[in-house]
């Protein structure tokens, strides 16, 4: 054979003239003969063989040519087998040459029809993808057929190559063309989009094998490494493919280098290149994160090469870094195992990591957070870096980014999740044994330190240590003097000794610091120092004789040793006892931290909030209940995520105990209840009811034995404390909730154990025990039927109104509560309740008067003391008996107005009901008239309204009758309430004014005759909470009666600025409930709510800020409210600082978004600028302006309202606001508009300056005006003269409710004192008849509260 097949670079070259000996294609056969030429070339295959193709070499080059997709898959099939056998032992120089080139041929041929056939189906897989019937048709079947033939391609393709065809080429060295034509066809097949797809995982494997191939024997790894990069950067979906490839190429063909070329590659790109978008880098990031997951041993040498992104600018970068370092952390650098080197590698991997906590991309520093969480769950993390690392996590808590937020939060979890301390992470746990365990030690070390020789210090130690001081001496001794002089010349006569008795002495006057000896001739300071230290130390060869003449050396007892090793016991104790309890102070510090972030608006944090608080309440960190607890009222969440979250949160808590029986797991179960009841909110309660309710009612094998076990602790059976009875009879009730039968059936046991005779000892107990019964009545289980009532000779009532009764004369804090709780009851479950309450309200009376009798009989004559303690006495039981009277007045109401009112609604329904079963409509006509009726709603209308209009003629006119006992203590109520001079005890005011105002709910009558009363008692009285009760009482009065309490709506306001911050919470909270609802009207009143946005109680603050968020929410509200606001809160009068007004203001001008409102508030607060009087009023408006965010209207609505602001710039507190502005439009303005900003920024400068050289030159102020008049012409409207009142605007505001009225001056109201004395008229202690306001005007404030702040 003449000729050598050498692989083009394209196709087109074979047909192409080529070099010496070279074979070019002769015949390109056309598409009308090439069937025929085909069938002849697969006989010839039959017949010769693979070789063949040296023939019939032109036929498959046409088939290339025409792209004949059915023939080229039939010649594949064939091939498959054809080139297994294409290789012998030996041939001769002419048979190689010849087995060469047809090798070449047939690979050549199989690699091109390859690269053809994938590209068709990559384009035919774009072009025809499946429709919604799913038909692809003939083109889907040749994708299919080629799906199947691509596998065989490839492994034909290792088969060859696994082969040792380099013997086919001299020195057995392959040409780079061939292995070029092969690895091409490859990275063609890989390009393919869905080769990640588990369906193409053969083909996805039988490539990286390939190519694995062609790497280990044909000198690819170079070309490979380069691919790999170029590929990556193209198509980001080869990022797990080449990572398993590369992974595949280390591991199992043994290819380590190849994993450090590819990340020198990657290292080598800059970061400038990385950080453009289509540069490839989240192909890069992906590539390196799984590549690290898989072989993280072959990473670590090429490390450094990838470190130089860490200070990049591309952060996906750093965050692939940051993953293989954690990966190599995880799979190779952990263990106790390690050696130096690798210690030394994970503390500096480790150091790496920790410094992109604080990364300044936020990405970056959640998958650093995301990292450490992998390292703490798979144990890799020293214990020494626990505390480091915790500190970082807890701090990350407060970073802006929620996701970072997030992570932090799983980074703490998983650390508590897999603490090495302890399985109950409590700080107040380990302070005793901690203290314990020192004190040991402690004692340790004196009994040790007492018996232990005198240490041993080195020579060289101690001559370093003597040193300086011995060079001191040794010059000061070595001066020239007469004495020395004649003491050196008779030394000189002196016999020396021998040397070593001279060295001896010396070295023991030096151990024992005597420096200063004579026994040495003349010497200078340097050399007689190096002969002190050589004679000191002594040398290797002299050490042991100069040792025999030293004091022995004392050795260590055989019996030390046990006790040094118990020392370190103890030390380790100690110091794991140190690290467990700063562990669980950190975890402490995170969990208050945490709480807070279970009411944020990220459902996603919430969760892991959620589960956060679970996984510290199960280690038992302290405090970790408290979280439990705030979590509780998310159970009313609308997010049914959060809310589902809540109850598999209690569920996994407390609702699935642990135990070996049924009884265990009762028990346990009743144990954390109680646990999370005790000392719970009634909130807390209420929620907890929800979830409770829903094990009682979901028919659990534990339900019975529960409650069982509940029963047992409320009755005494188990010992137990009193506030686990408490908690015993309330899961009682919630469990009464779901099943009536397990109270009611043992009402007797409830009244005899808890409403018997020991009743009084513990008002708490039978407070529990009452709510515990109301779970039965009709009010709490909204029955529809008849309704559930009890006889009123009842063993139940009868308790309850001995118990009232006798707490009425006792001086107990809890009788109150418990009394509230039993009139509920009382009037939701007796029959006729009204005559019981009165039966009670006669037995309590004359047991009062009864002890006041006794005490003034007994007590003739006492002393001042005992006096003063009966009277003390008697005000707390009158207190009390008022507050039983308001009590039943008021439940009486509710009754009326509840139970009454359903109960004549139920009957009349019945009736009606049972008269149209028993007379049917006469004819159609009347059935159609009815159908119409019950349409508009016109029947039962008028039956309502007789019934409403009955309940209400009840309360005016019956209940507070004179034959009604509740009017007889209506008199001592007022009494009370208008003469504090003579009723001064606390109780008795507040329990008065609380009882009149529940009789003030009866009727508008009372409540408009004693409403002048209460609030007189309300802004007179020198009691907190008497004000703050008064506050409540006047919101549910105003939602009662809103037309009587309108004109007083200023008296409520004022509350707002109550020197005791309790007060003003109170108000503010009922003021907010009040608005909210729309029961009052938001006016310039609320002006006194934005003051708290500066209280100084952080609590009343977050209150105020709640009010306007909600607020804002209306339309509207607060853009209508702001110009009064301003007004009001640059009042003079109030004096308010500049910089809480900026404060105030700042917060409300953040809820007007909209441009229309921008627009018009600019407006109106220029109009602002003609009524306000005071520099400060004219600085405080150009602040609001300043504070908005202006938009290209406001801008051009501000340069309208010239005039009105205009004679005002000569003020820098105007002016400077006004700048700001112009600053802030300027930023990202477009050309045109920024034109306008940079001439009307250059008028206020002028203006400005303008009336500075007015103030500070008069002669140039004609010079002024003339600039100043070819300056005005750019403007619409002309400079108003300064000290002429402006003309009234004639812009488009024309609210009139935005203008400030000018002040007027009002008659000083009388001074209303209150009577000290009991015969004077009590309405000299209310305001007077000419203060009360009137519907039509409400009254002004009488004296203004200035709050300076500072």
């Amino acid at each position: 054979m003449s000729w050598d097949f050498i692989l083009p670079l394209c196709l087109g070259d074979l047909v192409k003239t080529g070099g010496i000996n070279q074979y070019v294609v002769q015949d390109v056969v056309s598409p009308k003969h090439l069937p025929s030429s085909v069938n002849k070339f697969k006989s010839a295959l039959r017949s010769k063989g693979p070789l063949c193709i040296l023939e019939h070499f032109d036929t498959g080059y046409s088939v290339l040519q025409n792209e004949l997709f059915a023939v080229v898959v039939d010649t594949v099939t064939q091939w498959s087998w054809v080139l297994r056998r294409t290789l012998w032992n030996y041939w001769s120089k002419v048979r190689r040459k010849e087995k060469l080139n047809a090798v070449k041929m047939s690979v050549f041929l199989l690699c091109k029809l390859t690269e053809t056939l994938e590209g068709h189906s990559s384009r035919q897989s774009i072009v025809s993808a499946p429709g919604k019937g799913g038909k692809k048709g003939k083109a889907g079947e040749g994708l299919l057929q080629w799906d199947s033939e691509r596998e065989r391609v490839l492994q034909v393709l290792i088969q060859l190559l696994q082969l040792d065809i380099r013997s086919l080429w001299n020195l057995s060295l392959v040409e780079e063309e061939f292995v070029s034509c092969v690895t091409c066809c490859c990275y063609k097949l890989l390009e393919n989009t869905t080769i990640g797809h588990v369906k193409n995982k053969p083909t996805r494997d039988g490539v990286i094998h390939l190519l694995g191939v062609s790497i280990k024997k044909y000198n690819h790894l170079l070309g490979a490494s380069v691919k790999v990069i170029q590929l990556l950067q193209h198509f980001e979906h080869l990022a797990s493919v080449f990572a398993q490839a590369v992974a595949v190429w280390g591991k199992e063909y043994g290819v380590r280098t190849i994993v450090g070329e590819v990340l020198r590659e990657i290292g080598q790109r800059s970061g400038e290149e990385l950080a453009r978008e289509g540069s490839g880098v989240k192909a890069f990031s992906l590539f390196l994160s799984e590549l690290a997951t898989m072989v993280p041993d072959l990473i670590i040498p090429n490390i450094s090469m990838l470190i130089t992104h860490l200070e990049g600018e591309s952060h996906t970068m750093r965050v692939a870094v940051c993953e293989v370092l954690g990966e190599a952390l995880v799979q190779v650098l952990c263990g106790d195992g390690l050696d130096d080197a690798g210690k030394a590698d994970r503390d500096r991997f480790l150091d790496t990591i920790q410094e992109h906590i604080h990364d300044t991309h936020s990405h970056v520093r959640t998958r650093v957070l995301q990292v450490y969480t992998r390292i703490v769950n798979s144990k890799a993390l020293p214990l020494c870096r626990y505390s480091e690392v915790m500190e970082l996590a807890v701090g990350r808590l407060m970073d802006k980014s929620i996701n970072v937020v997030k992570s932090a939060i799983q980074l703490l979890a998983a650390f508590i999740a897999h603490n090495p301390y302890s399985c109950k992470l409590s700080s107040a746990d380990m302070k005793k044994p901690l203290e314990k365990e020192t004190a040991k030690l402690r004692e340790l070390k004196e009994k040790i330190d007492g018996k232990a020789p005198v240490a041993v210090i080195k020579a060289s130690e101690l001559w370093a240590a003597m040193e300086p001081e011995l060079l001191v001496t040794v010059r000061a001794e070595l001066e020239p003097s007469s004495e020395t002089e004649e003491q050196q010349e008779g030394e000189k006569e002196k016999e020396g000794e021998d040397d070593m008795a001279t060295a001896v002495m010396i070295a023991q006057y030096l151990r024992v610091n005597k420096y200063r000896f004579s026994s040495l001739s003349t010497l200078t300071p340097e050399s007689l120092m190096e002969t002190l230290a050589l004679i000191f130390k002594g040398s290797d060869e002299d050490a042991a004789e100069l040792s025999q003449n030293l004091p022995p050396t004392p050795q260590k007892e055989p019996e030390k040793e046990g006790e040094d090793v118990e020392l370190k016991k103890q030390q380790m104790l100690v110091q794991y006892l140190k690290d467990t309890e700063t562990f669980a102070l950190q975890v402490e510090r995170a969990i208050s931290v945490i709480n807070t972030m279970l009411y944020w608006k990220t459902t996603s944090v919430v969760l892991w909030t959620v589960q956060f608080c679970v996984t510290v309440c199960e280690f038992g960190v302290a405090n970790s209940v408290s979280g439990v607890r705030k979590m509780l009222p998310l159970v009313w969440s609308t997010d049914t995520a959060i809310k589902d979250a809540v109850v598999q949160a209690y569920r996994r808590l407390y609702l699935n105990p642990q135990g070996d029986t049924v009884r265990v797991k009762a028990q346990t179960l009743v144990d954390s209840l109680s646990e999370l009841m005790v000392d719970a909110s009634l909130g807390t309660i209420q929620c907890l009811e929800e979830i409770v309710q829903e094990f009682f009612g979901s028919g659990s094998s534990l339900q019975t034995t529960v409650i069982q076990v509940l029963w047992e602790r409320f009755t005494g059976k188990r010992e137990t404390s009193t506030l686990h009875k408490r908690a015993a009879v309330l899961l009682l009730g919630m469990a009464a909730r779901a099943e009536r039968e397990v109270v009611l059936s043992n009402l007797d046991t409830l009244c005899s154990v808890s409403l018997g005779e020991k009743v009084t000892e513990d008002f708490l107990l039978a407070r529990d025990t009452v709510i515990t019964i109301c779970t039965i009545t009709d009010h709490v289980r909204q029955s529809k039927g008849a309704p559930f009532r009890l006889s009123q000779d009842h063993q139940l009532f009868t308790c309850l109104t001995q118990a009232i009764s006798e707490g009425v004369v006792m001086e107990d804090p809890y009788w109150q509560s418990f009394m509230e709780q039993a009139v509920r009851l009382i009037y939701f479950l007796a029959e006729s309740p009204d005559q019981l309450c009165s039966r009670l309200l006669q037995r309590s009376a004359r047991l009062l008067l009864d002890q006041i009798a006794e005490g003034g009989e007994g007590n003739r004559e006492p002393d001042q003391v005992q006096e003063g303690s009966q009277e003390t006495n008697d005000c707390v039981c009158l207190a009390q008996l008022l507050a039983l009277c308001g009590s039943v007045a008021f439940w009486q109401v509710s009754h009326l107005e509840r139970s009454v009112s359903t109960e004549l609604r139920r009957r009349r329904g019945e009736s009606e009901e049972r008269k149209e079963k028993e007379k049917e409509p006469s004819s159609k006509q009347a059935a159609n008239e009815s159908a119409m009726e019950e349409e508009l709603g016109l029947v039962g209308a008028s039956a309502e309204d007789t019934e409403a209009e009955l309940i209400r003629k009840i309360c005016e006119t019956e209940l507070l009758a004179e034959e009604n006992l509740l009017s007889a203590f209506l008199p001592l109520l007022v009494k009370v309430c208008s003469s504090p001079g003579r009723f001064s005890h606390q109780q008795l005011t507040t329990a008065a004014c609380l009882a009149l105002s529940q009789y003030m709910m009866i009727s508008p009558s009372v409540c408009e005759k004693n409403i002048r009363l209460l609030f007189t008692v309300l802004e007179r009285t020198s009691f907190p909470v008497v004000r703050a009760n008064a506050v409540i009482a006047l919101g549910d009065l105003t939602v009662r009666f809103p037309n009587i309490l309108e004109p007083w709506t200023q008296n409520l306001y004022a509350r707002l600025s109550d020197e005791v911050p309790s007060v003003r919470q109170t108000a503010v909270t009922v003021l907010t409930q009040l608005v909210l609802k729309d029961v009052l009207k938001v006016k310039g009143q609320v002006s006194e709510m934005a003051v708290l946005l500066i209280d100084p109680e952080p609590h009343i603050t977050s209150l105020a800020l709640n009010f306007f968020n909600e607020l804002s929410t209306k339309d509207n509200a607060i853009y209508n409210l702001l110009p009064d606001i301003i007004s009001r809160l640059s009042d003079p009068e109030r004096g308010m600082s500049a910089e809480d007004f900026n404060t105030i203001m700042k917060q409300l001008f953040s809820y007007i978004t909209k441009e229309r409102q921008t627009e018009s508030l600019v407006e109106k607060l220029c109009q602002r600028f003609r009524t306000a009087k005071t520099e400060r009023q004219w600085c405080d408006l150009a602040v609001s302006l300043s504070l908005l965010s202006m938009c290209e209207r406001g801008f051009k609505r501000l340069q309208e309202c010239w005039e009105c602001y205009s004679d005002k710039l000569t003020e820098p507190g105007v002016y400077q606001p006004l700048m700001s502005i112009v600053a802030k439009l300027r930023r990202g303005a477009k050309l045109q508009f920024k034109a306008q900003v940079e001439e009307f920024e250059k008028l206020l400068t002028a203006v400005h300056t303008r009336g500075l050289e007015n103030v500070e030159s008069p002669e140039n102020e004609e010079e002024n005006q003339k600039s100043g008049s070819s300056e005005m012409p750019a403007l619409r409207t002309p400079l108003p003269a300064r000290g002429r009142q402006p003309k009234p605007s004639t812009s488009r505001c024309s609210d009139d409710s935005f203008v400030t009225p000018q002040n007027t001056r009002r008659s000083k109201k009388p001074v209303i004192t209150f009577s000290s004395d009991e015969e004077e008229d009590e309405d000299d202690a209310v305001m007077a008849e000419s203060e009360t306001p009137k519907v039509t005007t409400p009254i002004a404030r009488t004296s203004r509260r200035t709050r300076l702040r500072n």
